[in-house]
């Protein structure tokens, strides 16, 4: 299985939008500092999560939902403005 999860930050005031075949040790890399882009934004915690079969399903999913549309998108399934999270 694959998975797509988004992660808010509320030191960087922003969303992080990724994929990965297994979640806990993704979710453990962004929080260890391990990853580039989200070690100045700990702690990160899920808050939202897809799971699709295919790894081609998972990244197409996760190339919408960092699109305009899929922000949209998200804002609207997670019931949210920026503040609510950040």
């Amino acid at each position: 299985m694959y998975f797509v999860y988004v992660l808010p930050s509320v030191k960087l005031n922003k969303r992080y939008v990724g994929s990965t075949s297994d979640l806990a040790a993704r979710i453990h890399q962004h929080n260890s500092g391990k990853t580039r882009f989200t070690k100045g934004g700990l702690p990160w915690n899920i808050i939202y999560k897809e799971e699709y079969s295919t790894l081609s399903e998972a990244r197409k999913r996760e190339l919408f939902l960092k699109s305009g549309v899929g922000r949209q998108y998200l804002d609207k399934v997670l019931n949210q403005d920026m503040d609510r999270w950040f």
